[in-house]
This record gives C-alpha cells, structure tokens and sequence, in this order.
C-alpha cells in the first residue's frame, strides 16, 4: 500500500493530477538505460493478484494487437515457477509491493528470466526480488483502490509501449480527461442511484482491453458495494450468462455487439449502464422501462479508455454504497496471509448496515 492512507472520495478528487504525475515520472524513468531489457522483450509474461490482474487486460491486448506474444496470469498459478510458461520478461504487478502471491511468482521465476516488478510504493518485498522496477512514486492511495489501480493501467501501457515500440504516448491530457468524464459520471449515475442500490446483484461485460475495466468494476462493487458481482467476456455473455438477469444492475462496456446487448437487457426491464464512444439515446421517462443509462466516453486509446471507464465505476460505487449506507472505507474480512508481513488492522472496521430500503439514505449528489 501507499505510505499515506487517504479516503476513496479524496482519491476521485486527485485522481486526474496524479495520473499526469505518474505518467511524467514513467515515461521518464523508461528512457533510462537499465530498462534496455524491456526493450528487447519478446515474449512478457504479467502477474498480478485482485485489481492488479484485471489491470494486465490492458498491456495483454495491446502487445497481442502489435505482433507480441503476452499473456496474463494470476499469481497463485505460479507461485511455484514458471515452468510451462514460453516467457523471457515476468512482469509482476502489486501496488503495495506485499502480495504474497506475487512476491512468491516473482521469486520462483525461471533463471534467464528478467524479473520486473510494477509498483506504487518503494521500497518494497516484491521491487527487492526484481531486475527491474518500476514505480508509480508513492502515490498516497484510498484502501479500495483508487489512484493505485488507474496509476498503473497508465504505467503498464507505458511499459508495453516500450516493448512494442511506439514512439508517442497518449497521457498528455488525462488530467482534463478525467475531470470531464468524472463530471458526466456523477449526473448520470445520479438518476440511478436509488434503483442501483436496490439491485441484488450485477454484471459487467465488456471485450479487449475494457475487460480490465468489468473486471476491476465487479471487484468494486464486491469491495465497496458489498453487492455481489461478477465479470464476463461479451461473447461468453451471450452464452447463458445473461439468463439470470433479475433486480440486477448491468454494467455494459464496448461499441460493438455490446450496444445491442444494453438495448436488449434494458428492453427486458434491466438497469443498465452502458459505457460507449458511440452515439447511443438513453431510456427516457417515455419508454416504459426507463432502464438503459449512457454514459458518452471519448475516442481514445484503448488504456486511456480503460481509465476513464474506472472514473465512471468509481463514481458508481461511490454513490451506491452513500445509497447503501454501506461506509466506503469499511472491509470486513481481514486475511493476514494475503500480504508479506500481515494486515494492519486498523484498516478494517467492520460495520453493520441495513438494506437499501430500511436504512436512511443521504440525498442524491
């Protein structure tokens, strides 16, 4: 974790001048002549655990479109070695550099093999063990991650540029980005809030890169919520998953076949949300279902995206749990082995709240 501990409301609020601060400080650091092995990086191999693994969608889809062989793989899978695995580059990513299950993969990696660790906070468990770090800058981070989780969407696309080769990023205006998509957030997941909290449960779907994004919103909304979520593939979606739709909340991300897909689940009487770049009319109190909300992305690249799309599921969360009565910053299971050195507890504070529709709401933002 970060050395400074701050609130998941104050990490909204900074998100967009510590992104270009982690931008600057990467692309920077990348120019160094130490990180020659990245450059010459064939096939990369990322690690990570929670928010850190949905993160790895991004640089995986990035690399695969530019001729790269990448993977992804959860730590635990190799916390014994990496036997199996054709890789010449293990990237592992912990924010806090303590997952235990990262820091195992990273030390049983194959000799040969170059280890990078991607991290907020130096120093750490997981930098010591690797070849190469690189580092977010400490970062002060909400404990359900905020800054964290979008700072190193950022870093693991700077990086992947550095193996793909691309001459030009795209994070020279993410500050303003974010502060605009932030903006659209609050009013659109306003006018839903109240139906949202009362839902028992939600989907989030989406293809390419934006699976980074269903993945770390149905992590959100378990982690902030306490709303039982689950992520899907839009195709593999199509496939059974949606047949249990039901008092659930539809998280919908992509242009393609994910627009009829919102259509056809609101159509049917199921909140939803969809994240698109395309112009798409939402439900109005006309329509008898008043089901599908849009949220308007701009045409960006695919990692700008993914963070601008965390913008959106943070604010969601945010309004849902205030909704809820469910305090943000409140976990209430503390697992001592899912870090190197153990949990401080004062994390945790386990609070009991009641239903949506028994407990005092506070007024809409």
């Amino acid at each position: 974790m970060s050395r400074s501990r701050i609130t998941f409301i104050e990490g909204q609020a900074g998100q967009g001048a510590a992104l270009a601060r982690i931008a600057a400080r990467v692309r920077t650091r990348l120019t160094f002549p130490e990180y020659g092995a990245l450059r010459t990086a064939r096939r990369p191999l990322f690690t990570g655990i929670g928010a850190s693994y949905a993160a790895l969608a991004v640089p995986v889809q990035q690399l695969r479109a530019a001729g790269v062989v990448a993977q992804r793989v959860l730590s635990c899978e190799i916390e014994t070695g990496t036997a199996g695995f054709d890789t010449d580059c293990l990237i592992a990513v912990s924010q806090g550099g303590r997952s235990s299950e990262t820091i195992a993969a990273l030390r049983c990696a194959a000799p040969g093999i170059t280890k990078t660790a991607l991290l907020n906070v130096v120093p750490s468990p997981l930098g010591a063990l690797a070849d190469l770090t690189v580092d977010l800058g400490n970062e002060p981070d909400s404990y359900a991650s905020t800054i964290g989780y979008t700072g190193t969407v950022v870093a693991l696309d700077l990086v992947a540029g550095v193996i793909a080769g691309r001459e030009q990023d795209p994070w020279g205006d993410i500050a303003e980005q974010t502060a605009a998509v932030h903006r659209q957030a609050a009013e659109v997941v306003a006018g839903l809030r109240e139906r949202g909290a009362r839902c028992i449960a939600s989907d989030a779907v989406a293809a390419g890169a934006s699976r980074a994004s269903a993945e770390e919103g149905a992590l959100l909304l378990r982690e902030v919520v306490r709303m039982a979520a689950a992520a899907s593939a839009t195709r593999n979606y199509l496939h059974g998953g949606m047949e249990s739709a039901g008092n659930t909340l539809h998280l919908v991300l992509g242009d393609g076949r994910e627009i009829d897909l919102a259509r056809s689940l609101a159509a049917a009487g199921h909140l939803t949300l969809l994240l698109t770049t395309a112009e798409v009319a939402p439900s109005d109190s006309s329509d008898s279902s008043d089901s599908l909300s849009v949220i308007r992305l701009p045409a960006v690249p695919d990692a700008v995206r993914v963070v601008l799309e965390a913008v959106v599921l943070q604010e969601l969360v945010a309004q849902l749990s205030a909704e809820r009565g469910v305090p943000i910053e409140s976990f209430v299971f503390a697992n001592e082995d899912t870090k190197q050195g153990g949990l401080d507890l004062s994390d945790f504070q386990v609070v009991a709240y009641a239903p949506a529709g028994d407990a005092a709401r506070p007024p809409a933002p």
